[in-house]
């Protein structure tokens, strides 16, 4: 066995935004690191920054020309962390890791937005020579560097291993009021609270809460886009006018970091031009696959994920902006009223509603799917603590899980929030605005189809008969599809001939 003394905590490969913040995260809380990049410039800025930020000579992270020297640089076991981008190169690195001659009882951390299913390929390709284990990071460049959410999965025994770090490095939430612990300086470490990083299960179910975590992701901010397109189309408002009103909303229900930094883009100013930044971006947006997978999933599992997959559908629609200028040209817009002061106000009131509403049916949506992924995949995922660990640190942190990790601790079987009494009550309480907001905006041919979608989301699960029956008539029509009887036992099945008034049903 190799001497370990003076050799580094972790190994670390891949150094970009992600990568750097994470190694210096890690060293703020103590550990050495041994970092490689194939961008030896990208090795030297880590080292360089965290040099300045510490004052010290001796630096926290030492810099490695190659995967050999990365390992012998380690204390063994060795512990490396990948911070890569998904797909083939994480297989790449391994590989080379293999080459370097990593031993069958090191672990190696893949913290990158893989898709789940590969997780469970690697953890399978690898076992022969060496412990891949996953750990789906949330939060980007800051979260990265301040205090992440942090979902591992995989090995129960690589977990023992890498606990106390993640515990280390990740956000803290209060133990007692559920609330952030904020870290926003450099060598700040928090050691109270705690950590938004925790257990997910076997392989591939980190990636795939992650997943969904991104799915719910895709889905709020698009209604918060929507709502802001009614505001600033629809009522004219300036984007200081959008901001405060967001700014008001932040203080309530509908706290988020996704709110509070959409009232940050709302108010800046372009240098240039002095306009509102906002005005001169382009309104095309971009997606890197994983609301696309949520979406994926949710109709292979049959999970019913409409608002999500609404927001993966509106950013498409936003790409074709050549199209869509078009046809601005030769499809005509309703007739509008105008609204007076008071109407304006009334309508903003009920986009706040609207928008907690479809909120909640969004996150009804995403763990209603990992509950299912989860009995179909035998992961006994413990959903209470997935709402814990996105309290804090990550993109869709906000004061609303505190409420969805309660739900969950009240019943651990909770199929579906929309049971849950304070969900239950609360989408009661508010559903008339949210109603009256979806009908205004349609009126007013403003498109908000995820806060609709989340709409018809509630009015259907709230709906003891649909018209399934009819669309099960006209599949026996056509394809002699069968169907069953609301006055026969439920396994029967039946088949008529249509065209046939008068004819003897056929049970088969």
């Amino acid at each position: 066995m190799s001497n370990n003394t003076n050799k580094c905590d972790i190994g670390f490969v891949g150094l970009g935004v992600m990568g750097k913040n994470l190694v210096l995260n890690l060293a703020d809380n103590g550990y050495k690191i041994a970092a490689f990049d194939l961008d030896s410039e990208k090795v030297e800025a880590a080292i360089e920054q965290d040099v300045l930020e510490t004052n010290k000579q001796t630096p926290r992270v030492i810099g490695c020309s190659s995967y050999t020297e990365l390992l012998s640089k380690l204390k063994t076991p060795h512990l490396i962390v990948l911070s890569v981008p998904a797909g083939e190169v994480v297989d790449q690195v391994c590989q080379n890791l293999i080459g370097a001659g990593i031993q069958p009882d090191d672990i190696v951390i893949d913290t990158g937005n893989s898709l789940w299913t590969d997780t469970v390929k690697r953890e399978s390709n690898y076992q022969d020579n060496f412990i891949f284990f996953s750990s789906a990071v949330s939060g980007g460049e800051v979260g990265a560097r301040f205090g992440p959410a942090l979902m591992p999965s995989g090995s129960a025994y690589a977990w023992t291993r890498v606990k106390p770090i993640w515990s280390a490095i990740a956000a803290k939430v209060d133990s007692v009021t559920g609330k952030p612990i904020e870290r926003t300086e450099p060598g700040q470490i928090v050691v109270d609270g705690e950590p938004c990083a925790d257990y997910i299960g076997p392989a591939g179910s980190g990636h795939y809460v992650k997943m969904v975590h991104n799915g719910i992701e895709y889905a709020d901010m698009q209604m918060i886009c929507e709502a802001y397109h009614v505001l600033r189309e629809g009522l004219q408002f300036s984007c200081d006018d959008i901001a405060d009103i967001f700014s008001q909303w932040n203080e309530g229900v509908l706290d988020s970091y996704l709110m509070g930094i959409s009232v940050e883009v709302l108010r800046h100013k372009d240098p240039e031009t002095g306009s509102h930044l906002v005005d001169l971006i382009l309104d095309q947006a971009g997606q890197k696959g994983t609301g696309l997978w949520t979406a994926v999933s949710s109709l292979e599992v049959g999970c019913p994920a409409p608002t999500i997959s609404q927001a993966v559908y509106a950013r498409s629609i936003s790409a074709f902006k050549t199209l869509r200028q078009q046809t601005s040209k030769t499809l005509s817009a309703p007739h509008v009223e105008s609204y007076s002061d008071t109407q304006k106000q009334e309508l903003v009131s009920q986009l706040h509603d609207a928008l907690y509403c479809a909120k909640i049916c969004a996150y009804a949506q995403g763990f209603q799917l990992m509950k299912l992924a989860s009995v179909e995949q035998n992961w006994q995922l413990n959903f209470a603590s997935i709402a814990k660990i996105w309290r804090s640190g990550c993109i869709i942190r906000a004061a609303f899980l505190q409420s969805i990790t309660d739900a969950f601790e009240r019943d651990d079987k909770l199929e579906n929030l929309l049971l849950d009494s304070f969900f239950s009550e609360q989408l009661s309480k508010y559903q008339q605005n949210w109603r009256y907001a979806v009908a205004k905006a349609t009126m007013m041919g403003i498109p908000i189809g995820a806060i609709s979608a989340s709409l018809s989301y509630y009015d259907s699960m709230r709906s003891a008969v649909l018209p399934a029956n009819l669309l099960q008539g006209q599949r026996d029509y056509f394809g002699a599809h069968t169907f069953k009887r609301v006055d026969k036992p439920a396994t029967q099945k039946f088949h008529v001939q249509w065209t046939s008034p008068g004819r003897p049903i056929e049970q088969v």
